[in-house]
């Protein structure tokens, strides 16, 4: 029996018998104040390398430092392979015509574009990449093809190009059908987005690749003038073109239209920040002080217009939109200064929701005709448009690039990355790193309360923020080890009188039923700002995706949680068991991977491998137990079988699609682990949990 000396008391705290207070904390404060010092610290990094951004030198070397960083975060700059280009047909309207393209960005990675030619003027003319925002039908949405048709009209060469998992490159299209099957473009690009990650590559670096390959196409055609190039797009197009202009330096000139002009790490940040789809999330830049803004900084002193939605904040971007993207342009504008150019940045905000309205396209038209023409804007008016019904403008015959080109999918070049890894087991300091685990003091535990349940007593304990029940046995029994149990319904899901935690300690086991960051009490809270925004941006996947963008995946955060609870109970003879089930056994495993003190697992309804997940289009898994590169390195049968000799359980493992695999499966898929045991049923009762 453990005594009272063992666990530190909290000061007032303490439920006394007279009915004093209890302390609690805000444990929905936990996770958003974890992630706002992050911020904070990635904020403040930054701010110290702008204000040294004084003279032209120092511009420069922040501009190259700029391109290299991208490029690392993103992924790395893949080989440039022959595009393949070839038209498939064209038509005349009249000032322009339209020539349809297809080529590859990478080898058997098709991308179909339509080219707008001028029918009057002496070329060579000035070329325009237009990127696309999240439409369904890409290319062929209403107000970009107006845009691309007035720019025709006004003596542009426009290369206009369906992004990935848009119009004709959508890749989780319906039975039969064109258009996405899956809930919006967004998730076209999140949903191989995350699996990217697992293999080191990006959704960023996929999507900027296709870009600079598609510049090239443009930079190439004969009646262009390679000095004159620019890019521009609306939302995500607009994001894109920032993306394009961090790395190209063809670029001449660039407008950007209600793009994400709103830095992640921002004065007043608002927890789980601006995060967004998963090109747009720029994995690991917070300890680097690297922000979406810098990406705007290699065009200096080029030509830049930034226009921005003012409705924007109330549910497209977050409540920061405006102010961080208005303090940030003050920053981008004393460089241009430094560098003599201030003439040649410029801010627009308009109060119409966010779309590429007449407004935002004669602003382009005007910008582009100031800097790549060199005529008068100051009465630009938008030429006759007329959109084309989305099949005049399809590339291929049935308008999907699998269909009718065979073009590789995402995923596939995905499976191809992943087909050359080698998992291997790690030592231990590799698996933290991995994690991006910190060091942390030894964290005591705190008794909160403590209150009488029939035959147990119940102890609400606290170790380094991470609260629990502690259930303690009127008579334990010496030879049944403390039980952790790691829930991901939360530590009350079975807690009551009847509930098996209360049960499980009766029989003599001292059970500890503890939350970790983001699940149970440790919910964060919603954020600040419109609900339109902040209800859905308060998500566990959000959550995740803020973790990984400031350097501490999520999983590795909970990993720390469950290693603080088992150094912070007591340490007694036999060890410390854990019983873990769907979500939570993937920490777990880490988890023993690092503290011997666990003696034994038991995974109930856990993944079997993160290898499953490149298995399935429709893959079931959340990202907050995803590691970028953590296939390039090692995977869960390989982390269980650096625990033996001590024991591992594997009840009812599932696949990537969280469907429950045959035991033979999974003990193929761990039969180097001889530490392993391989259950069929996830069980998750009292027979099960009394007898680990």
């Amino acid at each position: 029996m453990w005594t009272r000396r063992e666990l530190i008391f909290a000061g007032a705290g303490v439920l006394a018998r007279g009915g004093a207070p209890i302390g609690y904390r805000e444990y929905a404060r936990v996770l958003p104040d974890y992630l706002t010092g992050l911020a904070r610290a990635a904020y403040e990094r930054r701010n110290e390398a702008i204000a040294r951004l004084t003279d032209k030198s120092s511009i420069a070397a922040r501009q190259q430092w700029v391109r290299e960083t991208l490029w690392r975060l993103s992924g790395g700059e893949p080989p440039r392979t022959p595009l393949e280009t070839r038209t498939t047909g064209t038509f005349e309207r009249p000032g322009y015509r339209v020539e349809k393209i297809i080529y590859q960005s990478r080898p058997g990675f098709h991308v179909p574009a339509n080219l707008y030619i001028p029918a009057a003027g002496k070329p060579p003319f000035p070329g325009v990449l237009f990127q696309m925002g999240h439409s369904l039908n890409g290319k062929a949405a209403a107000p970009y093809q107006r845009c691309c048709q007035g720019l025709a009209r006004l003596g542009y060469v426009v290369l206009a190009f369906d992004p990935m998992g848009q119009g004709e490159r959508t890749y989780y299209p319906k039975p039969g059908g064109v258009l996405t099957r899956l809930g919006s473009a967004d998730d076209e690009h999140t949903v191989p987005g995350r699996q990217m990650l697992l293999v080191g590559a990006t959704a960023t670096g996929m999507q900027l690749w296709d870009a600079v390959r598609s510049l090239d196409v443009l930079a190439a055609h004969p009646l262009v003038d390679k000095s004159r190039l620019a890019s521009t797009g609306q939302s995500g197009g607009a994001t894109l073109t920032m993306l394009l202009a961090a790395v190209d330096d063809r670029l001449a000139c660039a407008a950007v239209s209600s793009g994400n002009t709103e830095n992640f790490a921002c004065a007043g940040f608002n927890p789980p920040g601006s995060t967004d789809d998963a090109e747009q999330n720029l994995i690991a830049s917070g300890p680097l002080g690297f922000d979406r803004w810098d990406l705007l900084y290699p065009l200096a002193p080029k030509p830049l217009l930034i226009m921005a939605s003012a409705r924007d904040f109330f549910g497209t971007y977050s409540p920061n939109y405006l102010s961080s993207g208005r303090e940030e342009f003050e920053k981008l504008k004393r460089v241009y200064t430094v560098m003599g150019a201030a003439d040649r940045v410029d801010w627009i905000e308009t109060p119409a929701p966010h779309a590429l309205s007449y407004f935002l396209r004669t602003r382009i038209y005007a910008w582009f005709e100031r800097w790549l023409h060199g005529r008068d804007p100051s009465e630009i008016a938008e030429p006759h448009v007329e959109p084309e019904r989305d099949a005049t403008l399809w590339v291929g015959v049935t308008g999907n690039t699998v269909r009718d080109f065979s073009s590789k999918t995402p995923l596939a070049l995905v499976r191809e990355r992943a087909a050359g890894f080698h998992p291997a087991r790690l030592p231990a300091g590799q698996i933290a790193q991995l994690l991006s685990l910190e060091q942390a003091e030894p964290a005591p535990l705190v008794e909160v309360a403590r209150i009488p349940a029939g035959r147990v007593e119940l102890v609400a304990v606290d170790a380094a923020k991470v609260p629990a029940w502690l259930y303690r046995p009127a008579r334990q029994d010496p030879s049944k080890r403390v039980l952790l149990i790691l829930d991901p319904r939360g530590r009350s899901a079975q807690w009551g009188e009847d509930g098996l935690y209360q049960q499980l300690a009766e029989a003599g086991s001292t059970v500890c039923a503890a939350d970790v960051r983001g699940i149970g009490d440790l919910r964060p809270e919603v954020g600040r700002g419109s609900p339109g925004y902040s209800v859905p941006h308060s998500s566990e996947e959000d959550y995740a995706w803020a973790s990984l963008i400031l350097g501490r995946p999520l999983i590795g955060q909970r990993v720390a949680d469950i290693l603080a609870m088992v150094r912070a109970l007591p340490n007694t003879q036999p060890g410390i068991v854990i019983a873990a089930s769907g979500q939570l056994t993937v920490p777990a495993l880490f988890a023993a991977a690092l503290e011997p003190r666990i003696e034994r697992l038991y995974l109930a309804s856990g993944l079997a491998a993160y290898r499953s997940i490149l298995d399935f289009d429709d893959y079931h898994h959340p990202l907050a137990n995803f590691i970028p590169g953590i296939l390039a390195n090692t995977d869960l049968p390989e982390i269980a079988a650096t625990i033996a000799p001590r024991r591992v359980i594997l009840a009812g493992a599932v696949d990537g699609s969280n469907t429950r695999m045959d035991a033979a499966q999974v003990s193929a898929l761990y039969r180097r682990a001889s530490n392993v045991e391989v259950r069929q049923e996830g069980k998750w009762d009292f027979e099960v949990l009394s007898a680990l």
